[in-house]
This record gives C-alpha cells, structure tokens and sequence, in this order.
C-alpha cells in the first residue's frame, strides 16, 4: 500500500467513526473524533446555526468555513458539495437552489453516505442525492454543476491538484466554486507534519497558502479571489501530544502560521471541458 492510500484509510476509518458520533462529541476535538482537546469547542468550525436551510442533525461540527454562504448559489443551480459528511452543506445549498434545483454530495465515507442519504430521506428532499466516491476522480460526468462548494476537505486529500482538475471538468464553463480548507504560511513542526492524527484533523495535510492559489490559477481558474480568512489556533493539549513544553514556546514564537480560508474562483465561459494540459 503507497503512503497516499495509507493516508486515505486513515481518513476513512476516522470519518467512520465521526459519522456514528453527535455533534457534541465531535466539538470536543479539533476536527472531528481523534484530535484530543479537553475543551468543549471546535477550533475550525464556523456557526452554521444561522443560515437559512440549516437542520442540526446534519450538522456535525465539522469543516473549517462556511462555503455555501459566499457560494452564490441561484434558484435552480446543480451544486455539487465536496466531502459531503452528513449533508450539512447539501441542505443549506438546496435551500438556495430550491425544489427545480439539484445538490450532489459526494463523500469517500461510506457511513457518511448512509447517514446523509437517511438525513435526506427524513426531510423528503427528492432533489438532494449523496454518491460515494473519491473526489479526486468524482462519480459525475463533465460540464455538469453550476457550483461546487468543500468544506475542509481537499487538506484530506494526498492529490490536491487532481481534484482542481477535477472540480474544473465537472463545472459548467462560466460555473464557480466556493471553497473553504486549511493552508500553511511556513512549515509545521515535522513531528506534526508526520502525525496521521493531524492529517485525519485537518492540519498535517495542508499545504501552503500561495501554492494552493497558484494550483487553481495554473489549472485555468479565473477571478480567484480569497472570500474569507481566519487564524486557526491549535490549543496546547492538542499540542503537547506531539511537542514538548519548550518547542511548543518555539512554535508559538515562529512564523508559523495555520489558516482558514474560502476561496473563489471561475471556470471560464469558453473553456473546454477539461483543465490545460489534460485533454
């Protein structure tokens, strides 16, 4: 097994045993079930309590943004939601697109697929569907969606740039993303960067800042433009399971910096179905 399916496995089993949990539990750890904060709070995850279409079963306190709100989804729109989890993002944007829209999710987990696909069923939402699949080659033909939306997931993913490629043969040409995920400014302690329990926590697996624009502007997105940004502060509990007392002093002092943001961008209208380079 590479170390790229190693790290997939990670991701799924931890994400199995997120699907069974409540929120409550899930809130209890800096991305979900594993990252071991005593806190009772969730140091990525915005509030999505507020927005219009929001049913808290679904919601598992997970992602690290709130994509569908910057989206500009309209009245009938195909969205297609990255790493759908539980239906969170689904349900919000199908509060956008209305009954003579379509909302996808697509999930690697399959427990998160059953548990969305029973959300749904519950709500009677005909025109909101969950597929298993993995995002970096998706279950859905080209020029389908109008747009699509991740929460903190493409840190999960080892192909960051497949599924930029593959965000961008699925929209329709003139369609758009809204993305919220984890980038670096500087680089991780290496005792973090090795941590699967990081990778699985959103963290470890995130790459830099600039490289992650440049990876959507060299893959044909236009219009780029950051829509949101927070710090992400990682509390010392979480910390001390991979440093001691004097590095995490030394990492606090650094230049290193862990960011939230939601990120914007274009398909152009006259483009070809595919990312440059990959016809």
């Amino acid at each position: 097994m590479t170390t790229d399916e190693q790290m997939k496995e990670i991701v799924k089993q931890k994400y199995s045993e997120i699907a069974l949990q409540d929120k409550a539990t899930n809130a209890a750890s800096c991305c979900g079930s594993g990252c071991c904060s005593t806190e009772v709070y969730n140091i990525m995850s915005d509030d999505y309590t507020t927005l219009e279409g929001y049913q808290p079963a679904a919601d598992l306190g997970l992602g690290c943004g709130l994509p569908t709100q910057f989206a500009k989804i309209r009245q009938g729109d195909t969205v297609i939601d990255l790493g759908s989890g539980a239906g969170n993002d689904c349900f919000i944007a199908r509060q956008e697109t209305g009954e003579t829209g379509k909302v996808i999710g697509i999930d690697f987990t399959p427990a998160m697929v059953e548990k969305a696909r029973a959300n749904a069923e519950k709500l009677h939402f005909n025109n909101v569907e969950f597929r298993q699949g993995d995002i970096e080659k998706m279950p859905v033909t080209a020029n389908v969606a109008d747009v699509i939306v991740s929460n903190c997931v493409l840190n999960l993913v080892p192909n960051k740039d497949g599924v930029i490629k593959e965000i961008y043969r699925v929209l329709k040409p003139g369609g758009h993303f809204s993305i919220s995920d984890i980038v670096l400014a500087g680089e991780l302690p290496a005792t973090i960067q090795q941590a699967a329990e990081m990778y699985a926590g959103c963290v470890s697996g995130a790459i830099q800042k600039q490289e992650y624009l440049d990876m959507i502007e060299n893959n044909g997105f236009k219009n780029i433009t950051i829509q949101k940004e927070k710090v992400i502060t990682i509390p010392d509990d979480i910390l001390a399971n991979y440093l001691n007392t004097a590095e995490i002093a030394a990492f606090r002092a650094g230049n290193t910096g862990i960011y939230s943001i939601t990120v914007y961008a274009e398909k152009p209208a006259d483009a070809a179905c595919c990312a440059p380079g990959c016809c």
